[in-house]
């Protein structure tokens, strides 16, 4: 598929005559009309070519030899008469995506079957009509009537084959569609009323009864309930929702019946996104195509050169113009660039579909192909190997201050905040919590602002030092210190520890056998993070950095040659995500972070890190397959076609045959690909 080129209707494209492909985000249910209409065509091509084809081999079948008419004049007038509706009608698409890629300068496999069936059929209708123009037998056993006929029919079971197939790369987005319910139940004035989920607005209320599908994003408004968020989350354990909590369109409501607010619909849900970014993954061109790319350009004129020098080698210095027109057909018929065009894109599209399944999100296909060679790995430290909910282990506060306010004013501040510290300090206060205002946000740093008339701050012991709060020498601890400031005064250490995630030393693990080498960094202390890294087993660990410090070591680290990847989910973690080579994200992280990165795990799961790489090889590997098939196939067929082993073997490759290895040759590629889709991970 040529880049740029859509239409409202099926069709071939402008620019190589090659068949558009439906798009899976706009397509309906019904049929493939294209496909439809090439199976029409091939039914009624075989009702004509079958007798075409029984009238050409009448003359070589001893039991038929005796019947006079299937040899004479009459049997041949049939032929041309029967060939008729096969390759002027039957063959139409194919005639027409050779004269756009004429036309257009961008030959490809409908430029050679076009010139090849062609000839052979022009050659046949003038050794019919003019049988004076050719010596004495030329317009007998020289028809090639029988040829035109069957490769025209082979093409198009070619072509029927390549858009069944294309549709199974297509499953993968038609699952996720799938995920969202064609209605939505809006509450109104006058009572309920199912409507289309288009006509879905920010801001209308819901219903959703038990069993159903969340149409959109949103807030619960009334109600309480259990929702099924394996969609998002991998785990098959339902999460209680009430009042105020967060839903997310797709995903199953299990017990009770409730109200929800809309607050994102149509592209803007996360379901949306996701099956955008899948959609365009899937149309993106992997480096290696440009291999593929600079071959097909010199490919076809080289096979009409061939072609051209078979014909006057057999012509002249043969001296045998049947061999000449049979052996230049078939060198036209069985080199088929197809093969070479979908030896990438179709690898790419059934990768990215599979990983897809799996809620591994990969932008595009250049990242597939960098992730295959991913050698380092840097990864955050919460919410990538932790859990990402720590708890507040306990407060030490200064002689003077009470423990109960100190913690009650922190969270107050702390309730402007999403980071997962400040989550910890909010949800070990007391409700309720006072308002703050006059919140100011220092990144990977701390908090400021006022909470009941009184100046807070919350943070790294440095931050408090730098608004010129001095602060005593921390306690000993495994987890991360923040120091809190009251009025100018410092008022208590906070410590926090998370927990690693169940499945993060397995992932590790199996990164480390890859030979994948992990690097930790983090913007915690080193003493906090430190058990971590000795736990897992990580042995490069770079603690207390800032969002630019994480940037700075991820190009340190590419500077070692090696194909660098980071894993994160904060804010803190974008610099260092986009300037990774693969930026990898945790699909409960930020925008900003999924934003950055090239790849998003939907789950959160570390262990998605290896199966995308795995993946990721396997794709490169089918590719590298699906090209040296090409190669080798072209490399071998040309030269029989061309009769290269007649004078020594006696053997030659009829265009009928030739077209038979062309269409296996495509099916074979595409076969390949489709293996991707079983891949183990």
């Amino acid at each position: 598929m040529c880049p740029g080129v859509e239409s409202d209707s099926p069709g071939i494209c402008p620019k190589c005559g090659m068949a558009l492909e439906r798009n899976p985000l706009l397509a309906d249910e019904t049929p493939d009309p294209q496909l439809r209409d090439f199976t029409r065509r091939l039914a009624v091509g075989l009702v004509f070519t079958i007798p075409i084809f029984v009238l050409a081999m009448a003359p070589m079948i001893p039991a038929w030899r005796h019947i006079e008419w299937l040899g004479g004049d009459s049997a041949r007038l049939a032929q041309m008469l029967l060939s008729l509706p096969v390759v002027l009608w039957c063959g139409t698409p194919i005639w027409k995506a050779g004269w756009q890629s004429i036309l257009n300068a961008s030959p490809n496999m409908f430029t050679l079957v076009t010139l090849g069936v062609g000839a052979a059929w022009v050659f046949s209708e003038v050794a019919i009509l003019y049988p004076s123009a050719f010596p004495s037998g030329a317009h007998g056993p020289d028809l090639y009537f029988e040829s035109a006929a069957v490769i025209t029919i082979l093409v198009l079971l070619g072509q029927i084959l390549e858009l069944r197939a294309r549709a199974r790369t297509a499953d993968a987005i038609k699952s996720l569609l799938a995920r969202s319910p064609k209605t939505a139940r809006l509450l109104k004035d006058d009572g309920e009323h199912d409507i289309p989920l288009a006509e879905v607005n920010p801001g209308d209320a819901l219903r959703v009864r038990p069993g159903e599908k969340i149409p959109v994003d949103g807030t619960l408004l009334e109600g309480s309930t259990s929702i099924d968020e394996s969609l998002l989350t991998g785990e098959p354990m339902p999460v209680e929702k009430s009042a105020g909590d967060p839903v997310t369109g797709g995903t199953v409501n299990t017990t009770g019946g409730f109200v929800m607010r809309a607050e994102k619909v149509g592209s803007e849900t996360v379901l949306g996104r996701i099956i955008a970014l899948v959609a365009e993954a899937q149309r993106s061109r992997a480096p290696v195509q440009t291999l593929a790319d600079t071959v097909a350009a010199w490919f076809v004129p080289a096979v009409l050169a061939i072609s051209a020098l078979t014909f006057a080698a057999w012509f002249f210095i043969g001296q045998n113009s049947a061999l000449a027109l049979t052996n230049a057909i078939s060198v036209l018929i069985i080199a088929c660039p197809c093969a070479l065009g979908l030896a990438t894109p179709m690898s790419v599209m059934v990768g990215l579909g599979r990983g897809a399944s799996l809620g591994i999100l990969i932008r595009n296909a250049s990242t597939m192909q960098m992730l295959a060679r991913l050698e380092l790995l840097a990864v955050d430290k919460t919410g990538t190997l932790t859990e990402g909910k720590p708890k507040l282990l306990r407060t030490s506060t200064q002689p003077g201050f009470s423990e109960n306010e100190i913690l009650r004013l922190a969270a107050g501040l702390e309730s402007a905040s999403e980071h997962p510290l400040a989550r910890a300090i909010v949800a070990a206060a007391p409700a309720p919590l006072p308002r703050p205002s006059n919140v100011e946000s220092t990144t990977a740093q701390g908090l400021r602002g006022t909470v009941e008339d009184h100046s807070v701050a919350v943070g790294k012991p440095s931050f408090l030092e730098a608004l010129g709060i001095p602060c005593p020498a921390p306690p000993e601890t495994t987890g991360t210190l923040l120091a809190m400031g009251l009025d100018g005064c410092f008022a208590a250490f906070l410590e926090i520890s998370d927990t690693l995630k169940s499945t993060t030393p397995e992932a590790v693990r199996t990164l480390q056998k890859m030979g994948i080498r992990l690097v930790l960094l983090t913007g915690d202390t080193t003493g906090a993070a430190r058990p971590f890294a000795e736990q897992l087993g990580i042995t490069d660990l770079r603690a207390g950095l800032t969002p630019d410090e994480k940037h700075r070591a991820i190009l340190e680290l590419r500077k070692t040659n090696r194909i660098v990847g980071m894993a994160g989910d904060g804010i803190n973690d974008a610099p260092a995500l986009a300037a990774a080579d693969v930026g990898i994200a945790m699909g409960h992280g930020t925008d900003v972070a999924i934003e950055s990165a090239a790849v998003t795990l939907v789950h959160g799961d570390l262990r998605d890190v290896a199966r995308a790489v795995t993946l990721s090889r396997a794709m490169m590997r089918n590719i590298r397959q699906n090209l040296f098939f090409a190669f080798a196939y072209n490399a071998i067929g040309i030269p029989v076609a061309a009769g290269l082993l007649y004078p020594f073997f006696g053997i030659l490759l009829s265009p009928m045959l030739a077209g038979v290895a062309m269409s296996l040759s495509s099916v074979s590629v595409i076969g390949n690909a489709l293996r991707l889709a079983k891949e183990k991970l």
